[in-house]
């Protein structure tokens, strides 16, 4: 145990350490401004509507929503000078886009804009580019430039200059653009996404990488990913590896889900993908509203609330992953948030039906994951899962 402490100490102190900052979330700013209903009524999506309802909408709405949640942001530079961007590192899409200093959309006015003509190192590459969302679709072209993570200079990284964002979805968001950290299949253009071309340049000592995630909201440290390896300072115990599934996002097996200690869903398995791209736990909209009811949850204003003083006699929440238990209890899986001098506590599980042949998946969001050290592991094609030190 010496030698093997030995030999991670210089592995450790060479880990790429990327702080990231927890900021107020888009929906929640909407919803403190009194415009969230309008959202969902504006793009035909009621949250606790049947999944049957909204089926057109959620067909495409999967990154719309997780990125209204996004509370979790890094910095990277782009260019030669560099120039600094804010994004929010996905693991459910790969992708690297960014606003262009010459996107037409009022969304992109708020936020940090690429200026090829003033990076030395651009390249144009000039392939058309197009991710679509439930309100529209994001649209520009693909260039090629040196990013720069916490240290680590990515070469000849093609990534998204987005010309089009749509509607007012990026409007308000706090973040400028979206590094994707999920398997090279779903990048859309076949792009090589950043983190293989990490491994390929050989920038990282280890083919994997971490993330940590503070459960204190009012800390301004958000937590960290580590690209090359993994802390056990923010974990106790033992990771539990469990088999990549499918090698798209980081989808794995889901035994059961309990509820009390009762198998309620899930009950022969099903998928689930490990998503930092939402601070949500979210399933298919029929099984997640039969959640909402057990938990004694209501709709209020498209989202489901459940009274504060009930958390101590709410029942835990199981997922039983590769033969263990993942438990969260009231308070774990609630965010109690602040507005009008009162304290209210939302559910933390949200219905979004993802069609086939990708769906259904159950999706574990930052809910999960500040609840449970994630390392993810090209390597070996695996999720690594153990309890989160608070």
């Amino acid at each position: 145990l010496l030698l093997l402490a030995m030999l991670c100490l210089p592995l450790a102190s060479g880990l790429k350490r990327v702080p990231l900052t927890r900021r107020r979330s888009l929906r929640k700013l909407l919803r403190d401004r009194g415009q969230l209903s309008h959202l969902w009524k504006a793009q035909g999506l009621d949250t606790v509507q049947d999944s049957e309802d909204c089926s057109t909408f959620l067909e495409t709405s999967e990154p719309l929503i997780n990125y209204l949640d996004m509370e979790y942001f890094g910095q990277i530079s782009i260019g030669t000078p560099p120039q600094n961007f804010t994004v929010v590192f996905d693991t459910g899409s790969s992708n690297l886009w960014v606003p262009s200093v010459y996107c037409v959309s009022k969304a992109c006015a708020g936020h940090s804009k690429f200026q090829p003509t003033q990076s030395s190192t651009y390249q144009m590459v000039g392939t058309p580019f197009s991710i679509q969302y439930g309100t529209g679709s994001l649209t520009g072209i693909i260039g090629s430039d040196q990013i720069v993570v916490e240290g680590l200079t990515v070469n000849n990284q093609q990534f998204a200059e987005s010309i089009s964002e749509p509607g007012k979805t990026f409007l308000d968001a706090e973040f400028d653009g979206i590094l994707g950290l999920a398997y090279p299949s779903l990048a859309v253009d076949g792009v090589t996404p950043v983190f293989d071309n990490m491994m390929a340049q050989n920038l990282v000592e280890l083919p994997l990488f971490s993330v940590y995630m503070s459960k204190n909201p009012e800390s301004s440290v958000g937590g960290e990913l580590l690209f090359g390896g993994f802390d056990t300072s923010h974990f106790t115990g033992t990771l539990n590896w469990v088999p990549v599934t499918q090698q798209g996002y980081w989808q794995i097996q889901l035994d059961n889900i309990q509820l009390g200690g009762t198998v309620t869903f899930c009950a022969n398995g099903c998928q689930a993908i490990v998503d930092t791209g939402t601070s949500l736990i979210a399933g298919p909209t029929k099984e997640v509203k039969e959640l909402q009811n057990y938990i004694g949850a209501v709709s209020v204003d498209g989202e489901y609330a459940v009274e504060c003083s009930n958390l101590s006699v709410m029942p835990d929440v199981t997922f039983t992953i590769n033969g263990l238990p993942y438990t969260l209890n009231a308070q774990a899986y609630t965010l109690m948030e602040n507005g009008d001098g009162m304290a209210f506590c939302i559910s933390g599980f949200q219905g979004n039906d993802i069609p086939p042949p990708a769906g259904p998946l159950w999706i574990l969001g930052d809910v999960f994951i500040r609840q449970f050290y994630s390392v993810f592991d090209r390597g070996n094609n695996r999720v690594g899962l153990a309890p989160a030190v608070p």
